[in-house]
């Protein structure tokens, strides 16, 4: 066992080693389509959760490849996963797919960590990278295009579209400092969005629901129907084009 680890380096770490997991499943091709996709499910879900299991055995997890069992959303401790975020991404062999680590403390990311192992990064809560410079008047969308909301904010804003996979690449790409914004309308699960939320907040981008309201984590349900990441100012002008979308 090595050295205790800090809540920081553990997220940093699994969001890392699982990973490097991903791309062996992928190399060389041996696994392609659907068959692919699961075994990264399964193997990366594995790896985690026997990590967390082995140095905070007292923590909660809710992850989506596992079952939600015991009172978790009672619990004060709460690592919200998802060990494979953009599964169909992967299994098509593109870059735009994420491993996300999160541990909520009282329903807020405090630790977080997002890796993007196709372009060899990972994000941390703690990073210290603060998002400013120039705004780019790009706003990250679905691979399939605009949602009602993200039409009605680059409308308003007169922002151009980029189509990015997976949430944690979208959500990564306002953190990067690539796009300004990404709005989120179409339902999600709290392993979706938490690291991801996690690591923009410590990079001073805003995060919230659609109506301005604080995002927070460890739900009975753990459905997260809306959330809005975004450069700071431009929070307000965001926030009115939704108040007001129509």
């Amino acid at each position: 066992m090595p050295p205790h680890l800090s809540d920081a380096d553990l997220a940093a770490y699994l969001a890392e080693g699982a990973g490097e997991i991903l791309v062996g499943i992928r190399h060389r091709d041996l696994l392609t389509g659907r068959l692919v996709g699961d075994v990264g499910d399964a193997l990366a879900q594995a790896w985690i959760s026997t990590v967390l299991r082995a140095h905070r055995p007292g923590d909660a997890i809710l992850s989506e490849e596992a079952a939600d069992v015991g009172d978790r959303s009672s619990a004060d401790r709460v690592w919200i996963i998802d060990p494979l975020d953009g599964t169909s991404e992967f299994a098509m062999g593109t870059a735009d797919w994420a491993v996300h680590v999160a541990l909520t403390l009282d329903g807020a990311p405090e630790v977080a960590a997002v890796s993007l192992p196709a372009h060899g990064e990972v994000f941390r809560r703690d990073d210290g990278n603060i998002v400013d410079g120039e705004l780019t008047g790009r706003l990250a969308v679905s691979r399939y295009g605009h949602s009602y909301h993200s039409a009605a904010v680059a409308d308003r804003l007169g922002m151009s579209a980029v189509r990015i996979g997976s949430a944690g690449a979208k959500a990564m790409a306002v953190v990067r400092g690539d796009a300004d914004a990404y709005v989120h309308s179409g339902g999600q699960y709290e392993w979706d969005n938490c690291a991801p939320v996690g690591v923009a907040l410590g990079a001073g981008l805003h995060c919230s629901r659609l109506d301005g309201r604080p995002i927070v984590y460890n739900n009975p349900q753990p459905y997260m129907p809306d959330f809005v990441i975004c450069r700071s100012e431009i929070a307000d002008d965001v926030l009115d084009a939704l108040s007001t979308p129509w």
